[in-house]
């Protein structure tokens, strides 16, 4: 026979799955559920602990125990990149996901911070600049409504962006393009990139900042943007959420050993 705590849980997570409580929506207080018969308070707190640690909620102090949105963004790979979205258009690459997810968005979701600052010794290995060069750093925090999705964090070489809009803090991307756009206009056009992704714990101010259950995990994202002729226009360090995003690279495969006969 099943714990009352696990009763509970099975209860509330199909009513989660039939649409009862909607994503973002807060699940009643211990003391609601205590006060309506449901079980003692540890009783429901170990369901509201089982429901999280199935992926169907998250707690958070502040905000309480809330349905986690079912359907992940799609966090697209090369196509978000693509120069015709940002280039041509004005759908910058926290925007090209959110239509790939037919999910709605305001460039008011995206917000920042400017400043000048000293690169850490990543940051300067990654441009090839001295350990204590001066760069620009744009922190940026996007949300899908209310809920924080992600971090980003792009730093610049000075004499790239000095004077420009990325060293611009007005919320929403840097213009109409966005931070590529900018680089484009002044002579820096983008043409190859490496990511790096690497899954840990959050930290607990990350998680704060994300509104995360604490032990839940993020993605953290290194790239590096390039010129043609190598030179790097842009290292950035991102942390998402890893329950809110799907991860999709549609790419052609290589084949070096045809490539080295040609």
């Amino acid at each position: 026979m099943a714990a009352k705590w696990r009763e509970l849980a099975d209860k509330l997570a199909e009513r989660i799955k039939a649409g009862e409580y909607a994503s973002g929506q807060q699940l009643p207080h211990i003391r609601d559920l205590v006060e309506a018969g449901e079980g003692s308070k540890s009783t429901v707190h170990a369901a509201y602990k089982a429901l999280e640690a199935e992926g169907l909620v998250t707690s958070s102090r502040g905000h309480g125990t809330v349905v986690r949105q079912q359907a992940p963004l799609k966090r697209l790979g090369i196509a978000r990149y693509d120069k015709a979205k940002w280039r041509d258009g004005n759908e910058v690459a926290f925007i090209a996901d959110r239509v790939a997810s037919g999910r709605a968005y305001k460039r008011g979701e995206q917000t920042q911070s400017v400043s000048r600052v000293t690169a850490t010794p990543l940051v300067a290995a990654a441009h090839g600049l001295p350990e204590g060069s001066d760069v620009y750093a744009r922190a940026r925090l996007v949300k899908e409504g209310d809920q924080p999705t992600h971090t980003l964090t792009s730093y610049y070489r000075p004499e790239h962006v000095e004077g420009t809009r990325i060293a611009d803090p007005t919320p929403g991307p840097a213009g109409r393009g966005g931070g590529f756009r900018v680089l484009y206009d002044e002579g820096y056009e983008i043409d190859h990139m490496r990511e790096e992704l690497f899954a840990r714990v959050a930290s607990p101010e990350e998680a704060a900042l994300l509104q995360l259950s604490s032990g839940e995990w993020v993605v953290e994202l290194h790239r590096t943007t390039y010129t043609a002729d190598g030179t790097v226009v842009e290292f950035a360090v991102g942390v998402h959420a890893a329950s809110r995003f799907s991860w999709a690279y549609d790419f052609k495969v290589p084949d070096s050993a045809r490539e080295a006969a040609q």
